[in-house]
């Protein structure tokens, strides 16, 4: 018999499905030294992670695993994360914010307290650029929403080479991004944090923005903070929309909160619902079951 352990914020949910589950030979464990599988939050197995002596599988209930993967944590059981249910949130995040921005319905909003009217130029999607660093299943997913709302997409990725099926116009080698980004009306970040992405947004990269709306949904530490404020002082970047940071809750002192040009959400752009998360884990539990390869492994050297 499996024994699984659950350790999460949502955990009254996931035991809830767990109960109306029929998987078999898995039953619920409460003791940390004893569970073969942990379905966890990151953050909250961290501590715990190397008094867990039996663990085989952990399967987070996040996309992100920065927390797992530092150096004095253990390595050797299998690391699964959620995909593939993201892309609609981001979506509706990034379009949703290039909507209200190009439409000036924040400054509608306004003028209604005031009783003013008074209308705005504004600019239609169509026939904007929008640069999405990462070409993985959400940065694909934004892409054919974006698509279809008239932009033309431009992706990044560390080869350059079109992911299968890509809604892509075309793909940048990451060596590239200057290139890429003097063409942007909107840039969107959602790169995992690796050794190769840490600072990739920064001073020199963000000074070909073009003056473009820069997302970051990704990781914190891809996006340089000195940087960033460089390139809105000099106007390379219009305005700053910023769901993830290097440290969150993001400090008090922290001048993003008063910027007038950044919009600051205390990352939020996409949550994974415990029925999406609990049904990705039970396909696993069952090809795991079977002997077949786990879905969605992380690589411990690669950090995704």
């Amino acid at each position: 018999m499996n024994k699984l352990l659950i350790i999460s914020k949502e955990k009254e949910k996931y035991l809830s499905l767990f109960e109306q589950s029929d998987l078999p030979d898995l039953e619920i464990c409460h003791d940390l030294r004893k569970a073969d599988i942990i379905l966890a939050d990151p953050p909250l197995i961290t501590d715990l992670l190397n008094q867990c002596e039996r663990v085989k599988w952990l399967q987070s209930t996040f996309a992100g695993i920065d927390a797992l993967i530092q150096p004095n944590l253990r390595r050797d059981y299998h690391l699964t994360n959620v995909k593939g249910i993201f892309g609609q949130q981001i979506s509706e995040y990034v379009l949703g914010y290039c909507i209200q921005y190009f439409r000036h319905f924040t400054q509608y909003a306004k003028q209604q307290n005031e009783k003013q009217w008074l209308s705005h130029r504004y600019t239609s999607l169509s026939n904007k650029t929008m640069v999405i660093l990462g070409t993985g299943s959400v940065g694909c997913n934004l892409a054919m929403t974006a698509k279809a709302l008239g932009f033309t997409v431009y992706g990044i990725n560390r080869s350059g080479i079109p992911p299968k099926n890509s809604p892509f116009m075309r793909i940048y080698h990451v060596a590239e991004i200057n290139t890429a980004l003097k063409q942007s009306d909107v840039i969107v970040s959602t790169l995992p944090k690796t050794e190769q992405t840490l600072g990739l947004l920064n001073t020199e990269t963000l000074s070909h923005g073009n003056g473009a709306l820069l997302f970051n949904v990704g990781r914190g530490e891809v996006l340089d903070n000195y940087g960033l404020l460089d390139a809105l002082e000099n106007k390379t970047i219009s305005h700053a929309f910023l769901d993830v940071f290097i440290n969150e809750p993001l400090s008090q002192e922290c001048p993003y909160w008063r910027h007038p040009n950044i919009t600051v959400t205390p990352h939020i752009a996409a949550i994974s619902f415990p029925e999406q998360v609990f049904e990705q884990f039970s396909i696993n539990y069952l090809r795991r079951r079977d002997g077949f390869t786990l879905l969605n492994l992380v690589d411990f050297n690669k950090g995704y």
